[in-house]
């Protein structure tokens, strides 16, 4: 009779995570030698290797993957029930493995890391920076707490809270304002330049909605990863893009980057923090949207007025 322990699946768990032994380890908490022994006490009771080892490689193997989602589903049910009974002492206390999309992290997350460790000194938050599909699948599978992204959701499957709207503006090089019409049109030939993220960020989806009937020409040339990325291929004469009003402050001290505001309806997005919906976390999840509003509303209130001058926005 198989008898696997809650300790063991942590640890194996915390090897699929790391994929090395010492890092595992450390991150449960134990010497190397009382991982690598329960591992294969583990391997053993299975009667297959979850692991092969080579020379400080470590790789899963195919019955190891078929079996971590399973594992780690169990490790978050019982993560849930032992926080259950501590829910109305304390909220946001402990682990919460939060999920966020690239065009949003790096512009509000210095901001808000800052506010948690104030109102939740107890909360060990942890972050993986990913693209839409990506942090879905983690929250869907439990190896996420919940996720900050653009919506539309799947509302059979998650739960989610609107935190604000993040309006679109039009980043064009420098030596080009006057020529750009403004405030820019969906059908403005401009957006025959238009360069995009690559696939599998949101991003580019909402960016071949607003350009409207004009197809993007540069967009089978170019594309690109980050924000930071495409500004400076604009900064280059290279094309135009999209760019998201909370990330505007990248161009701050850009002489070679102009940003154009769209003309009504501005186009926007919907930025939602979004959990299973079978999660017993509900209360988590509407504190954490709650400081997340927080920290976007002190941002606006604080840079709104400078960022109109500093980003070059043609009149």
């Amino acid at each position: 009779m198989i008898r696997l322990t809650l300790r063991q699946m942590q640890y194996f768990e915390a090897l699929a995570e790391t994929l090395h032994f010492g890092r595992a380890a450390e991150l449960v908490g134990v010497t190397q030698p009382a991982l690598s022994a329960q591992i294969a006490e583990m391997e053993q009771q299975l009667g297959f290797r979850l692991f092969e080892r080579g020379r400080g490689v470590v790789h899963l193997t195919e019955e190891a993957v078929a079996y971590r989602q399973r594992i780690e589903r169990i490790l978050d049910d019982v993560r849930e029930l032992e926080t259950a009974a501590l829910r109305e002492r304390k909220a946001l206390d402990g682990r919460f493995r939060l999920g966020i999309i690239p065009t949003i992290a790096p512009y509000r997350l210095p901001y808000l890391l800052p506010q948690l460790k104030r109102e939740f000194p107890d909360l060990r938050i942890e972050i993986r920076e990913a693209v839409t599909g990506a942090i879905v699948e983690d929250t869907l599978s439990g190896r996420l707490d919940g996720m900050i992204a653009a919506g539309p959701f799947d509302e059979s499957t998650l739960a989610f809270e609107p935190l604000f709207e993040d309006r679109f503006l039009l980043a064009i090089p420098a030596d080009e304002v006057g020529r750009v019409p403004v405030p820019v049109a969906p059908e403005s030939v401009v957006f025959e330049r238009l360069m995009l993220l690559e696939e599998g960020h949101c991003m580019r989806e909402d960016a071949l909605a607003i350009c409207g009937r004009v197809k993007p020409v540069a967009m089978a040339s170019f594309g690109a990863t980050s924000l930071t990325t495409l500004l400076h291929m604009v900064g280059h004469g290279l094309g135009v893009t999209l760019l998201p009003e909370i990330a505007a402050g990248v161009t701050y001290g850009r002489p070679d980057v102009a940003l154009v505001p769209f003309g009504d309806p501005v186009p926007s997005r919907t930025i939602c923090l979004a959990w299973r919906k079978t999660s017993h976390r509900r209360r988590d999840h509407l504190l954490l949207a709650g400081a997340i509003r927080a920290a976007h509303g002190a941002v606006v209130s604080d840079t709104q007025r400078p960022k109109r001058s500093r980003t070059r926005v043609p009149a």
